[in-house]
């Protein structure tokens, strides 16, 4: 996208669902946007206003939704299953790291802080088998929640 623009303030999404990402190449920083208006890049939770590529993605409004989440490597330790929101990683699942996961159904926006805060980092279906795979530096993880066109 770098040729096209160098800063990007504002997005307008109109339909579907994009991903966006703070570096060439699908990577960097991730930014799950639905439809709607993002009068800044604050209001997307960017760092900062560099967007150098996108791409959309399919999903079926209202589900079905469900991922499990484990406390160790290649599916290892204690697994807690989720079909909903979670805000709290911690007061949800004992622990604040997630070192694996199964997107078995539907897409999720994970979220380096509880409340939905933070780097956020873009799941589609399928095995995670070590958080590096979903893009994060470190296992610690504050919330999810599904990815729905609001």
């Amino acid at each position: 996208m770098h040729p096209h623009f160098s800063r990007c303030n504002s997005i307008r999404v109109e339909s579907g669902c994009w991903v966006l990402y703070e570096r060439p190449n699908y990577s960097g920083y991730q930014y799950v946007l639905t439809r709607g208006e993002y009068p800044e890049y604050q209001h997307w939770m960017g760092y900062n206003d560099s967007i150098r590529s996108c791409r959309t993605f399919n999903y079926t409004s209202g589900g079905p939704y469900r991922m499990r989440i484990y406390e160790r490597p290649e599916f290892q330790g204690r697994m807690m299953e989720f079909t909903d929101d979670c805000e709290s990683v911690q007061k949800s699942f004992q622990n604040r790291n997630i070192y694996s996961c199964n997107v078995l159904e539907g897409y999720w926006t994970m979220f380096e802080h509880p409340n939905y805060q933070g780097r956020q980092f873009f799941l589609r279906p399928g095995e995670y088998r070590k958080f590096s795979d979903w893009g994060a530096t470190c296992a610690n993880t504050g919330s999810f929640r599904k990815v729905t066109d609001f």
